[in-house]
């Protein structure tokens, strides 16, 4: 019986555990592409896109044949009375006889079809449903590159705070190793208080760093999850290491890389708000032309003292009404003038605005080169400068225990260290950042929709 409860017991555990999400893994490729799948503003900017087919189709569909049906029944609980003169049934002149006139009951079944015949404002209409499109997908493009960078960008944050966790405590391991020595030296009667005082004041410094990196690592991956679509609180595990990514980012090719601006996708938005405000004055024109309608409607109409109109010998008659509708707009006062000079003007501001865009465009991708250049000369710059003070460190620390170099000196060589720690780590991320600002302002056609 005991085992029967125990066996019981490790099946629960184990469905329990099936529910439980697993930890996620994630090269930087892959987080990209979880991204553009599961980031909360992809998934809207993906809804946009169907929204705007959908409404493409509404646009056609108004051009399409319209069929609606209309059933009325009435029972008159208390039918209307007619006053006739008396001398028709006979009776005396000058009075009235009271009389009602048909059923108390009756049915009446209509459907109709209606045409549109010629609008200008609908041919318009179709010719905006492109345009409408366009706008939804080049606006997805617009997200999945903000969110490509977005990633990027978190990912590399994660990669920087475990980067940094792991050298702080590599340095208070290694400060606190000459604190102890030193310690028991002073004990000795062979070292200065001073040197210790100085020592520890430069252990507590790396201790309170190292638990605020270790805060900022925990905030880091939270803010990954939430730029992928990913609950706060599940664990993910990157297998990219921040150093290898930056080597992967150094690419001087991408600096001579040119593109048409009518690619870029700031440019596409700009000019998709250009199209639509032609659209606007082509819709305000359109509607001074005539428009034609036609419909063809039939129905029934069942009269009846009682409910009979489900009855087999029930009687119902026919009706049926063919028509045209023809609207002639003639005279305004200037109103639609009015409102097609207003479009006018607001299409050529969207003119300006498009030629603006175009050398917005271009001074932004020469800015990102400049930035993306500068990033990769300073990270050789910095990963020289770590290179000479991790020297100068061990040469002072060498020196200190030699009793040749004051703690003073030893801890200055340290903070220069510590620093040109910190700017290395800075410099491999402005590296991997600046790209894919870079990409984001050159590389847009892998994501743009074609026409």
């Amino acid at each position: 019986m005991k085992f029967r409860y125990l066996l019981i017991l490790l099946i629960s555990l184990s469905s329990i555990a099936q529910e439980t999400p697993e930890d996620y893994s994630f090269s930087l490729e892959e987080a990209i592409q979880f991204g553009l799948e599961n980031n909360y503003s992809s998934i809207n900017a993906q809804k946009d896109v169907e929204i705007a087919l959908k409404q493409k189709w509404e646009i056609i569909a108004q051009g399409l044949p319209q069929v609606s049906a209309t059933a009325d029944y009435q029972n008159y609980l208390k039918q209307p009375v007619t006053l006739l003169p008396a001398e028709i049934t006979g009776g005396e002149p000058g009075t009235f006889t009271p009389v009602t006139f048909g059923t108390e009951q009756n049915m009446n079944a209509t459907a109709t079809w209606n045409q549109l015949i010629f609008d200008g404002s609908y041919i318009v209409g179709i010719q905006s449903a492109k345009t409408l499109l366009q706008i939804s997908e080049n606006a997805k493009t617009k997200t999945d590159l903000e969110i490509k960078k977005a990633v990027i960008n978190a990912y590399g944050n994660v990669l920087l705070a475990e980067e940094n966790v792991a050298i702080l405590q590599k340095n208070v391991e290694n400060v606190q190793k000459n604190y102890d020595e030193t310690n028991e030296i002073y004990k000795n009667g062979l070292a200065e208080q001073e040197d210790v005082e100085q020592l520890e004041i430069t252990l507590l410094n790396l201790k309170n760093n190292l638990s605020r990196s270790r805060r900022m690592r925990d905030i880091a991956y939270e803010m990954f999850n939430l730029t992928l679509g990913i609950p706060v609180e599940i664990p993910v595990n990157l297998t990219e290491e921040l150093d290898t990514l930056a080597m992967q980012y150094f690419d001087l090719e991408l600096l001579q890389e040119e593109i048409p601006v009518e690619e870029n996708i700031d440019y596409r938005i700009a000019e998709n708000t250009a199209a639509s405000r032609e659209i606007e004055v082509k819709l305000e024109k359109s509607k001074a032309l005539p428009s034609l309608s036609g419909f063809l409607n039939y129905g029934v109409q069942g009269f009846s003292q009682e409910f009979t109109f489900f009855d087999e010998d029930q009687e119902y008659f026919g009706q049926s009404i063919l028509g045209v509708s023809l609207n002639i707009p003639i005279f305004s006062s200037g109103m639609r003038n009015s409102r097609t000079q207003q479009k006018q003007i607001a299409y050529e501001q969207a003119m300006v605005e498009l030629e603006q865009t175009e050398n917005e465009v271009k001074r932004q991708i020469n800015s990102a080169k400049s930035d993306y250049e500068f990033s990769l000369e300073n990270y050789q710059n910095q990963k020289k400068n770590l290179e000479l003070a991790e020297r100068i460190e061990n040469k002072n620390q060498i020196k200190f225990f030699e009793g040749i170099a004051s703690s003073f000196e030893l801890s200055e060589a340290q903070r220069q260290l510590y620093q040109a720690q910190q700017d290395f780590l800075q410099s491999m991320l402005n590296v991997i950042t600046a790209k894919v600002e870079l990409e984001n302002l050159l590389d847009t056609r892998k994501y743009n929709n074609e026409d």
